[in-house]
Parts: structure tokens; C-alpha cells; sequence
């Protein structure tokens, strides 16, 4: 769009009602759903953009560079998505889905008051999240438990509070791992006031080596759980019941950040490694454990701590707990999402239901799909495809799945996807062996209608407007 220019006076830049009257005349009523404010902040940082440029576009060019910014921005907006990418936990698509029933409880609180610091009983003020600290501490079988708002933050708050007297913690130099977005866990360590004691190879770590690391200013050991890589060949490190028994002798407090937050054992849902559990680790001696709450999990965002309660007192009187803490909205979820695992009803819970479909049931609903989707300008094959946990987590699992694989008659696969992404909802695919590919085992049931929608108008709409484009000799 911005190639359509011509030289003329900058007293041709269209004033900004002239542009808002051209969209309102040319929007559907879908289209007008963005705050009136917001789009004239739009319109005026095109129109800066316009001139600071030596050409000015023609008035029909200006409405659409403001209108693809309007959609460009709309599309920016928090929605739904159809994830056909085959990554359960998958980070950009906001981790695991919660359970239906979270849903329904996160409408009724969201929209009402409630007792989150209230006791009924009483009348007095309440325990912020007594229920849920204890139906946790139940689940990873600790003495007590807590919750902030990610597991990063969960690390930080126990860093912090074991370095205010001493200042340096132990960690193996095959455990600084680096996780999304560049974070890696020894910038987030010292950037609590901590020094890193490294110790062992990036390969190899004995007992022994922390063992000689531990000196007057050892504040705690801590070990992090490798969960979004893996290492094998010449390797070693110590067990956490290993850890744990040395901290105990030498009188340091040992913390293991377990990330994943299976709570229970992997093989039983078809995957192929043992994940660690809390209480697994809890039983092995460790004092504290910290885990993410939307990752195998399966609930909200949250950074869950468990283990001994004099610990996780102190914890919570720390300042910066109340800074780290949860809202309302992320209490009433995970509390649903524990109470399923209580009750292990692992079926409500998307991200282990969805890894445990037969393939048998993927590849009977990819073959109604693809019968529904006969006569399009497309082809399209059922394939074979391996599924991944995600969300940096279980990097050597993978879960044989079904994938719809499409290749556009006259589009490329790179437009065809663009046009699914802008379908309501968007449905996100990847590329792979030259096709365009759904993997099944990411797409719930009740989505398959839209999936059939979204593909029937990308052939569609996409066919015609790549007709047009020949016509007018593009």
C-alpha cells in the first residue's frame, strides 16, 4: 500500500475527520468494534508518519494505510485462538487452556462480589487464601503452601529471603538455564542481590562439588530442574535425595525449582520420561518446591511454593509477598484446577485430556473434516504428525497425532495461513514438508465446525481476491 505515491503538496494530507468520515462510510458493522479514541490515535500516527515522508500518498491510499493499521491493531487484542500447531502447553497461544469449570467460576467472581478476604464465619477480616494454600499443600503432600503470580517470581521471593543474611547461593552450571522471552535464571537470581556460587561442569556436577562450595556465606542450594532441554552422553548430577541429605548435614536450606508442575507420574498419560512431582521431591528431603501453574498443571499463570511451613511463613511476611501476590481472578481458577486434581478427574483438564486422545479418534474426525471440505481450489491429505508437551516442558516426549495437511491451488502457503489467522476465530497452523498443516491433537472436538468454516472462507475469499489480482494484472 505505502508504494501507491504520488508528488504533491503536503496540503494534500487529508485532515483526520476527513479520514474518520471515509471509515465510517466504508465499515461493516463487525469492523467498528474499537474504541472511537483509540482509532483516532491511529489515524493521527499515520498521518504523522505521511508526513514525514518526501511523497503523500492519495486519499484512497491513506484510508487504507490507516484501515490495515486498525486491523493490524484490532488483531492485537486478547482472543480466542484455534491452536492446530500440535504444542499442548504452548507459550504463545497462553499456555494450558483451563478447565471448563474454572471458566464458569472465573464469570461468577469476575462479575460479583466476593469473600477473598473475608471470613464468613466471623464476619472479620478473612485469610486471603486459606482454602487454596491448604487444598495445595494436601495435593504436593507439603506442610504448607503459597501461591504468587509465576514461577519466576516464586524464585526470586525465596531467593530474596534467604539472602538477606547471606549472600551466596549454590547452583550446578548445568542448571542456568535460559527460558522465554531471553530470561535466563542467573540474571534473575542476581538481580534479587544474590551471588551465584557455580559450581561442577555444564556436563557433570558431583555431590562432592557442592559439598565444597558450601561455606559461611551459603545461603541455600538450589537445583533447577532441566524441563525445557536434556542433556545425554558423558552427564551427571546428584540426585535431589543426594542434595537434600547433604543441605540437611551441613545446615543449608536446599530448594528445587521443578518448573512443569506434573502432579503425577508422566508415564500415565502416555509420555515417555518420568517429570518429578512436588511430593516426590518434598519426600526426598527438599524444603521448598516451586512450579508454574499453567504448564502441566493446567491452570492460570501462577508460581505455586511448597514445603515446610515455618518456611512458607516466612515467605508470606516478606514486603515483597504482597507485591507478587495473585488477584481474585487467578485464586478462583487455580482453585478449581485443584480441586480436579484432588478428586483426579484428570479428564476436565484440557492439557492432559489432550495429550491422552487415542490416535484412532484424531484420525476418524481428520477424515470427517476432510469429507466435509471436498470441492475446494485445495488439496488435502490426512497426515502423521508428533505432538510436544511445549511450554518448556518434557523436551524428549513427543505423542504420535494427526495432522489435516492442505496445499492451495493457487495460493501460497504462506497466504493461506495469513488468511486463516484472520479468520474469527483465528486457526494458527505451522508449515512443514511443504503443506500447510492442522495437528488434531491441539484442536478440541467442539472446534472442528469453525475449523471447516475458517478453511472453506480462506479458500474462498483468498481464491477470489488471487483471481482478481491476475485480472488486474498484479
Amino acid at each position: 500500500m505505502r508504494n501507491k505515491v504520488k508528488s504533491r503538496s503536503r496540503r494534500a494530507i487529508p485532515a483526520v475527520n476527513k479520514i474518520l468520515d471515509s471509515l465510517g462510510e466504508q465499515a461493516s458493522p463487525a469492523r467498528t468494534d474499537l474504541p472511537r479514541p483509540l482509532i483516532v490515535d491511529v489515524v493521527r500516527e499515520e498521518l504523522a508518519q505521511i508526513r514525514r515522508q518526501r511523497e503523500i500518498p492519495e486519499f484512497d491510499a491513506v484510508v487504507d494505510l490507516v484501515r490495515d493499521a486498525l486491523e493490524k491493531l484490532r488483531a492485537s487484542r486478547i482472543q480466542p485462538v484455534i491452536n492446530g500447531t500440535g504444542i499442548v502447553v504452548h507459550t504463545n497461544l497462553g499456555r494450558s487452556p483451563l478447565p471448563q469449570g474454572a471458566g464458569e467460576v472465573l464469570r461468577n467472581v469476575a462479575s460479583s462480589y466476593n469473600n477473598i478476604e473475608l471470613d464468613l464465619g466471623s464476619g472479620d477480616r478473612g485469610d486471603r487464601a486459606g482454602y487454596l494454600e491448604r487444598a495445595l499443600a494436601v495435593l504436593c503432600q507439603a506442610e504448607a503452601a503459597t501461591i504468587v503470580n509465576n514461577c519466576a517470581a516464586a524464585l526470586v521471593l525465596i531467593v530474596r529471603h534467604f539472602v538477606q543474611k547471606k549472600n551466596e547461593v549454590i547452583i550446578s552450571r548445568g542448571e542456568l538455564i535460559q527460558i522465554g522471552g531471553g530470561f535466563r535464571i542467573g540474571e534473575i537470581l542476581e538481580s534479587s542481590g544474590v551471588k551465584l556460587r557455580e559450581v561442577g561442569a555444564t556436563n557433570k556436577t558431583t555431590l562432592s562439588d557442592y559439598a565444597r562450595a558450601i561455606g559461611k556465606q551459603t545461603a541455600l542450594i538450589l537445583k533447577v530442574h532441566r524441563s525445557n532441554f536434556f542433556m545425554s552422553g558423558f552427564v551427571e548430577s546428584p540426585s535431589t535425595a543426594e542434595l537434600a541429605a547433604l543441605a540437611q548435614k551441613k545446615r543449608v536450606p536446599f530448594v528445587e525449582d521443578l518448573g512443569s508442575g506434573a502432579m503425577i507420574a508422566t508415564e500415565e498419560i502416555g509420555l515417555h520420561h518420568h517429570e518429578p512431582t512436588p511430593a516426590e521431591s518434598l519426600k526426598a528431603g527438599a524444603d521448598l518446591v516451586c512450579f508454574s501453574g499453567d504448564k502441566l498443571f493446567g491452570g492460570p499463570q501462577a508460581g505455586i511454593i511448597a514445603g515446610k511451613e515455618p518456611l512458607i511463613a516466612a515467605l508470606k511476611s516478606e514486603p515483597l509477598f504482597r507485591a507478587l501476590r495473585c488477584d481474585k481472578l487467578v485464586f478462583a481458577a487455580l482453585q478449581t484446577t485443584v480441586d480436579l486434581h484432588l478428586n483426579q478427574v484428570m479428564s476436565e483438564i484440557p492439557a492432559l485430556a489432550l495429550l491422552q486422545i487415542p490416535k484412532d479418534e484424531l484420525r476418524a474426525r481428520a477424515a470427517a473434516i476432510v469429507t466435509r471440505l471436498q470441492g475446494l481450489p485445495v488439496r488435502i491429505t490426512i497426515g502423521t504428525g508428533t505432538a510436544k508437551v511445549g511450554g518448556g516442558t518434557l523436551p524428549k516426549s513427543i505423542v504420535p497425532s494427526i495432522t489435516i495437511d492442505f496445499l492451495p491451488d493457487d495460493l501460497s502457503l504462506e497466504v493461506f495461513s495469513g488468511s486463516l489467522r484472520r479468520s474469527t476465530p483465528p486457526v494458527i497452523g505451522y508449515i512443514g514438508d511443504g503443506r500447510f498443516k492442522l495437528d488434531l491433537r491441539t484442536i478440541f472436538s467442539h472446534q472442528d465446525d469453525l475449523v471447516i468454516d475458517a478453511i472453506r472462507t480462506a479458500c474462498t475469499t483468498s481464491h477470489h481476491e488471487a483471481h482478481k489480482g491476475h485480472e488486474d494484472g498484479i
